[in-house]
């Protein structure tokens, strides 16, 4: 039987939570492991899990079919699955880390204007110097991204609502808004940047290499180790600011290093696939109805639920308009778009 900190038996029903939430997490690694191996096989041109494993593994050979094979493998499906992988699992985290934050229901990474700041960096560096490989505006795109999110924890940190939730979320709407006219200014000035602003918007993880992913996902790792560390003052905080200080809880400490961590996060998968509206809503609220409100325990659920979702849209994606895609993007927005329906009317009807 496990015991407290203290040395007492633990309640048989708190062990019972836990094993039940460790099996949960077992659940969603092995449907991810699934997942990536569907990925693998599914596409444009179907392959038997003998060709992924060859594609995979097998050694150079003057057989052409099989140099096809491990050509669509390890160079398009492979990177795409890891991306989507790695850039669920960001936005999954962050999702559920600025509903924390915000102590709002509805938030989503793009709250802090990570979206728009990207978007807008992507626009105008297209436009100033006609960048048009991804590994050219990757590196802008993310540094959008950052600079927005500082603006705004910057905005909300002044004034007579300095870190005020309710301040949080306003700063980002007003920064996100600026922002997404300038990039409308940017793009219908330059027809370059408009075509780019329309493959950006939709969100795909297809045509990325390893020559962006490995960078991004350093920045991934960094804003994870983040997270990891703010969980405990996080469920603090949102008993409320009064007793997390009583608790001994740095407010100020803890809300800067979660809204670095959500700027990493949303920032490095956004830079590399472009905005991906709802995911970090959506599974921030199933994994919430799954752990309950510990965020030790949402935080893990809500990023590999991110990283099945995405990568689950991806394949549908490559499905459902043959022999055409579906950008990733759009399938979880078809997907999201009535989930966020059904919280609002769901809502009314408690509130009723």
């Amino acid at each position: 039987m496990s015991t407290t900190a203290v040395g007492r038996p633990a309640p048989r029903g708190t062990t019972g939570a836990r094993r039940r939430r460790v099996a949960g997490l077992g659940v969603l690694v092995a449907v991810l492991v699934i997942g990536a191996a569907a990925s693998l096989a599914v596409g444009a041109r179907a392959l038997s899990p003998a060709e992924v494993w060859q594609g995979l593994f097998a050694a150079p050979d003057a057989d052409q079919r099989l140099t096809d094979v491990r050509l669509i493998v390890r160079t398009v499906r492979v990177p795409r699955t890891v991306l989507a992988i790695v850039a669920g699992l960001a936005l999954g985290i962050g999702g559920a880390l600025i509903q924390g934050y915000t102590r709002n229901p509805i938030a989503d990474t793009g709250l802090l204007g990570v979206n728009s700041g990207a978007s807008f960096a992507v626009v105008t560096v297209i436009a100033l110097f006609g960048f048009a490989d991804p590994l050219q505006y990757v590196w802008f795109a993310f540094l959008g991204a950052a600079v927005a999110g500082v603006v705004v924890f910057g905005l909300s940190s002044i004034g007579r609502g300095a870190g005020n939730p309710l301040t949080l979320a306003l700063a980002g709407q007003g920064v996100t808004v600026f922002l997404a006219a300038m990039t409308t200014a940017v793009a219908l000035s330059d027809l370059e940047s408009l075509n780019a602003l329309r493959f950006w918007n939709a969100g795909s993880v297809a045509g990325v290499g390893f020559d962006v992913i490995w960078p991004v996902t350093a920045f991934i790792v960094t804003g994870v180790v983040l997270a990891l560390t703010v969980l405990p003052s996080l469920n603090l905080l949102n008993l409320g600011d009064d007793v997390a200080r009583g608790l001994g809880v740095n407010i100020a400490l803890s809300r800067t290093l979660g809204i670095v961590a959500i700027t990493l996060l949303a920032g490095a998968a956004t830079a590399a696939c472009g905005p991906i509206a709802f995911l970090g809503l959506m599974v921030a609220h199933v994994a919430r109805y799954l752990t309950g409100p510990d965020y030790r325990w949402l935080v893990p659920y809500a990023g590999l639920l991110g990283a099945a979702v995405l990568l689950v849209c991806d394949i549908v994606g490559r499905v459902v308009v043959r022999p055409g895609e579906l950008d990733a993007g759009i399938v979880v927005a078809l997907l999201g778009a009535p989930f966020f329906a059904g919280l609002v009317w769901r809502g009314k009807f408690r509130s009723a």
